[in-house]
This record gives C-alpha cells, structure tokens and sequence, in this order.
C-alpha cells in the first residue's frame, strides 16, 4: 500500500510529471514484494536546499552528495524524484532486483534514471524528467518570470 508520506511527496511536482509519477510509484508498490516498500524521500527542493546539498562536503561536514547548486537541480522545478526502498521498516541503499522494479516503473513512464549516468556522480536513489530543457533553460525560464498561472512551476515548452 502506498504511504502517506511518499504521496504527499509527488503531490509536490509539476503539473506535467506529477500523475506519471504517481502511477508509476503505485505500480511499484504493487510489484514489490511483502515487506519491501519503495519511498519518496524528496521531490520539490528550494533551491537554498540545492545550496546547502552543494556545500555539504564542500564548505560543511559530510559526503559530495550534490554537483549542482541552487537553480541547476530539476528538482527545483518539480522534475525530479529522489527514492530508497523500505524493507521491513529500514532504509535500504542496497541497488538489487527489488530497486529495479521501482527504476523499471519510473523508466517505462519516461524518467531518467540517475543509475544510467556515467561520470563523477551516479545518482542511484534519482530520477528527472528534463522534456529536453537543460536547468540553465529552466533557470532563464525561472528568472523571467515564466511561471504557469502565477505559480512556483515555470512553464516547460
């Protein structure tokens, strides 16, 4: 069954990705086995929020977890996902068969897995739906005021 928590979540998207998200998550629950549990740990993310990440490692204590600072992450404009697997209860990191039910539930729907990446930083836990815009395409977007009806999400097109 799927949580609260990971709803409330992808309730957090944009418009445009917002219901693929969400039936490819309830698809996911459906086909993990008893006592695993895909959840959304974040969606939306300001971007002070992307800047913290990015410091973190940097400038403050803790691991690189980030390449991107405020403005160039797609999940500050409601385009990304970021998921581990509950299994009986606890976080699990852990990239096995149950994960790729989830990656294969998001891929079917048109999410980039952050698992394809190659580079300094692949993203297991990642997916984004980009519509062919790069973030600085977004950011421009973002800075001119490019919003749909007035709200946080800019207009993707």
């Amino acid at each position: 069954m799927a949580d609260t928590v990971s709803l409330k979540r992808l309730n957090q998207l944009h418009p445009l990705v917002k219901n693929l998200a969400i039936e490819a998550y309830n698809e996911a629950v459906k086909l993990t086995p008893v006592g695993v549990h895909p959840f959304i740990t974040q969606t939306m993310r300001t971007f002070e929020e992307s800047d913290a990440l990015y410091a973190q490692g940097r400038t403050k204590p803790g691991p690189i977890v980030s390449n991107v600072k405020g403005g160039r992450s797609f999940h500050n404009y409601g385009l990304a996902i970021d998921f581990v697997n509950k299994v009986n209860g606890q976080i699990n990191w852990t990239v096995d068969a149950n994960w790729m039910i989830i990656v294969k539930c998001f891929k079917q729907r048109g999410f980039k897995w952050g698992g394809d990446w190659t580079g300094s930083l692949i993203d297991y836990p990642h997916f984004e739906m980009s519509f062919g815009l790069s973030t600085l395409k977004l950011l421009a977007k973002h800075n001119s005021n490019q919003f749909i009806d007035g709200t946080k999400f800019v207009v993707i097109s």
